[in-house]
């Protein structure tokens, strides 16, 4: 439910910082929707302590039963997402893909995976989720569960293996994960000494989930863990964030590899380094601009597209296109 925004601390290091998810939190304070949560971080809800349920971010559900006018656009949360629609119905998108939701389904999305709720506006429904944090942004990371999921050490590893090696993401939900969502909104709304019985109840629904997986046959694929994944994820973030002063250091610091790993894998992906494929896909940007806005100057396009300086964009821009900006615009627009 949270969506993590980029920004550059003191020290010019790139991070995230999350966002307040201020559409959902500004229904239930004007009293639109039940909100029934316990949350840490920018996360809405009631406050969990530092030691109560540690890796949960968000855990409960909310209940809307009058037109909304909001949705929650693309974004990605700090730790696995499984929701669980109880009742209405909710669409869903990931990536090109569109989901109409029904009761009784469940979605499970990774850190890494871009999703977005409504279309555009939140339809009337139930929805359930909790979100866990085990300790990884990419694909490639090894997960690290809370102490207090006490699978033991063969059942962990099996059902972290179906987590990460199967994005597949909309199941249709068994009587036992129902249950358990249903029953741990319940402790919440109740309040009081929660955290043992909440504690038992996502053991519980985990179990459930990995038998589920079991029962189901599905087809694990090593190559969605593996660290070229993380690139090729990165590689398409990028479309999107041009305008932001990347570095080689910047770049590989945000997949969470070294500054050789992560050239490689972008070479053998895209057959440029970094730098090259970052001014490939900005001097595109930059051409489509130039074209669409002729009331846009050049330097003001450039700067958009980060480069650093006009003088750097024109002299790319010439040797790629064979003309200056000026020029390109003149012949093509």
């Amino acid at each position: 439910m949270e969506k993590r925004a980029q920004f550059y601390d003191p020290g010019g290091k790139l991070s995230y910082k999350a966002d307040n998810c201020s559409p959902l939190k500004g229904a239930a304070d004007k009293g639109e929707l039940e909100l029934t949560t316990l949350a840490r971080d920018a996360y809405p809800g009631n406050r969990l302590s530092k030691s109560e349920l540690t890796g949960i971010k968000s855990i409960g559900y909310w209940n809307i039963k009058k037109l909304q006018d909001w949705g929650l656009e693309w974004h990605t949360n700090e730790g696995i997402e499984i929701c669980f629609l109880e009742s209405g119905d909710l669409t869903f998108f990931l990536g090109k893909d569109k989901y109409d939701l029904a009761p009784n389904l469940l979605t499970i999305t990774r850190p890494w995976i871009s999703h977005k709720l409504g279309n555009p506006n939140v339809e009337l429904s139930k929805l359930h989720w909790l979100i866990l944090d085990v300790g990884v942004r990419h694909p490639h990371q090894e997960w690290v569960w809370p102490n207090w999921i006490i699978l033991n050490p063969k059942d962990r590893e099996k059902l972290t293996l179906y987590f990460r090696q199967n994005e597949q993401p909309v199941w249709k939900a068994t009587p036992d994960i129902k249950d358990c969502f249903i029953r741990i909104g319940k402790v919440i709304k109740e309040g009081g000494e929660y955290e043992s019985k909440l504690r038992v109840l996502i053991n519980s629904l985990f179990i459930a989930l990995l038998e589920h997986f079991q029962a189901g046959k599905i087809l694990l694929n090593e190559e969605l863990i593996e660290s070229s994944r993380t690139v090729k994820l990165f590689l398409t973030y990028l479309e999107d964030h041009l305008f932001e002063p990347w570095t080689l250091p910047d770049m590989a610091a945000w997949c969470k590899l070294g500054t050789t790993r992560f050239t490689k894998y972008c070479v053998e992906i895209s057959n440029c380094t970094p730098m090259e494929y970052i001014n490939k896909i900005r001097l595109k940007k930059a051409s489509q601009l130039l074209l669409a806005n002729p009331g846009i100057s050049s330097t003001d396009i450039a700067y958009q597209c980060g480069f650093s300086s006009a003088q750097y964009f024109t002299t790319v821009f010439k040797r790629h296109f064979k003309k200056t900006p000026q020029a390109f615009r003149m012949v093509n627009g």
